[in-house]
């Protein structure tokens, strides 16, 4: 089997591999860089478990190859949590119990991260909508909903504080 050398960087970090033409993205993350927050739910494309930011959009990391993902900025739920502590979507899963098993909820951080960098104040529906390709098998949906949307709220509320320069 052929051989690639390919360059990433993941959650900020550099780093380079020779990978087989055909392993995909999300065997590279967990058995070759050890990051084992993107889970491994079906395979097949259709439980969202393995969402990770790829170049700043979603991406179902077990249907991409891994040398399709060269050059590429790759974020994973590893990469969420600052040196404060948790951000404020991880901060929205804790408060409104977001998570039951927790085996979908990477991948529902990640797809919730991309949602609020492109829209900081969605709707429910819109929340739904970018959740949809991501399924949960315990929750229900309605506290993972509550979760982004508390994000949401405390996000823009950071940021009507640092513009009117108040302390929270």
């Amino acid at each position: 089997m052929a051989k690639h050398q390919i360059t990433v960087t993941v959650n900020g970090a550099a780093h380079a591999a020779e990978v087989d033409s055909r392993l995909l993205l999300v065997h590279l993350i967990r058995d070759e860089l050890r990051l084992t927050g993107t889970h491994i739910g079906c395979d097949t494309t259709h439980c969202g478990a393995c969402t990770v930011l790829l170049d700043g959009k979603p991406t179902k990391s077990c249907t991409v190859l891994a040398v399709q993902a060269d050059g590429a900025e790759i974020g994973t739920v590893e990469g969420l949590a600052g040196a404060d502590g948790m951000n404020a979507l991880q901060e929205g899963f804790w408060e409104k119990h977001g998570l039951q098993c927790g085996f979908c909820t990477p991948g529902m951080l990640m797809t919730g991260m991309a949602l609020l960098a492109e829209n900081p104040d969605p709707s429910e529906m819109e929340i739904r909508e970018a959740i949809s390709g991501n399924l949960c098998r315990c929750t229900g949906y309605v506290n993972i909903v509550k979760a982004v949307q508390y994000a949401a709220d405390k996000l823009a509320n950071t940021a009507n504080t640092a513009n009117t320069g108040e302390a929270s």
